[in-house]
C-alpha cells in the first residue's frame, strides 16, 4: 500500500512504498513564447533553470528514486517550438542523472518522443497504475481496465483559487475529492479519492479570473456535481469544500 504526502509549500507530492516517487505536473517548458506574444518577456533560460534547480533540490532532500511527470512537460500542443527542441531534452537529461524519470504524456505533449532521451520511460497517455493508484494527466477518461483502483492522482486542471476579497486570490491550490466509484467506472461500487496536483509552473498564477483559461477534464466533469472536496493551499491550509469548487475548476 502506497502512502501519499504533499510536500509543504511545494506543488509536488511524494508517493511512497518500497520506493519513493516524486509527482509533479504541468511544467509547460517553452511557455515563454506565449508570453512574448503579449509583450511579456522573461530572461532566456531563466525559468527552465529555476524549475530544474527546484526539482533537483526536491529529489535530493527527499531521497527520491523516481520522478513521475504527469504530463504537459512542453507547452505547444500540435508542434514543437524552437525553444522546446533545446530545453526539453536538456531538462530531462539533467533530471535523469539524479533519479529515474517516467513521463505520462498530456495533451500538450504530442510528438514529445522526439525530444525524450533513451533512458526516459514514456507511458500511455491513459496513465500508469502503482498498486491501487492511477497516475494520469487528466485529459482522458480512465480505461475500465483500471477500475480496480481506489485513487487517482492527476494534473491538467491547473487549480487556482479565485476570490477577489481573499489575500490568496489567484494562487495555486490542491484539490482532494471523494466521489462514488461508479461516477468513473459505472460497473463498480465503493468510493474513489482523486487528488488534483497544482501546476509546477508558478507563472500560471492568475489574479484576474476573466484572463485565465481553464483546462477541462472528462474526469472532473463526471464528478464535480456529486462529490465531497477539500481545497488546500500550498502551505497545507484547508480553505474550502465542494461548495467552492466552482471558484477553482
Amino acid at each position: 500500500m502506497f502512502r501519499t504526502n504533499i510536500i509543504p509549500n511545494k506543488p509536488a507530492m511524494i508517493l511512497e512504498g518500497d520506493k519513493k516517487y516524486l509527482i509533479i505536473t504541468d511544467i509547460h517548458i517553452g511557455f515563454e513564447n506565449s508570453l512574448a506574444v503579449n509583450e511579456i518577456y522573461v530572461g532566456k533560460n531563466s525559468t527552465i533553470n529555476e524549475t530544474l534547480q527546484e526539482i533537483l533540490e526536491l529529489i535530493e532532500q527527499n531521497g527520491i528514486d523516481t520522478v513521475i511527470l504527469l504530463g504537459d512537460v512542453k507547452s505547444t500542443i500540435k508542434n514543437i517550438s524552437r525553444s522546446e527542441w533545446d530545453e526539453v531534452p536538456m531538462f530531462l537529461e539533467k533530471l535523469s542523472k539524479k533519479a529515474n524519470i517516467v513521463l505520462i504524456p498530456g495533451n500538450h505533449d504530442s510528438n514529445i518522443e522526439k525530444l525524450v532521451p533513451e533512458n526516459i520511460t514514456i507511458t500511455s497517455s491513459y496513465g500508469m497504475v502503482l498498486d491501487d493508484v492511477l497516475l494520469t494527466h487528466g485529459h482522458t477518461m480512465p480505461s475500465e481496465n483500471f477500475s480496480h483502483i481506489n485513487k487517482i492522482i492527476m494534473g491538467h486542471i491547473h487549480p487556482v483559487f479565485f476570490d477577489d476579497s481573499s489575500i490568496i486570490n489567484g494562487q495555486r491550490v490542491w484539490l482532494s475529492i471523494k466521489t462514488k466509484k461508479e461516477n468513473i467506472f459505472p460497473n463498480r461500487n465503493g468510493e474513489i479519492h482523486i487528488t488534483v496536483v497544482p501546476s509546477f509552473n508558478k507563472y500560471f498564477y492568475a489574479t484576474q479570473k476573466r484572463t485565465y483559461k481553464r483546462s477541462i477534464s472528462p474526469i472532473i466533469e463526471k464528478i464535480k456535481q456529486s462529490s465531497s472536496a477539500k481545497i488546500i493551499t500550498l502551505d497545507g491550509s484547508i480553505i474550502g469544500d465542494e461548495a467552492l469548487l466552482s471558484q477553482v475548476i
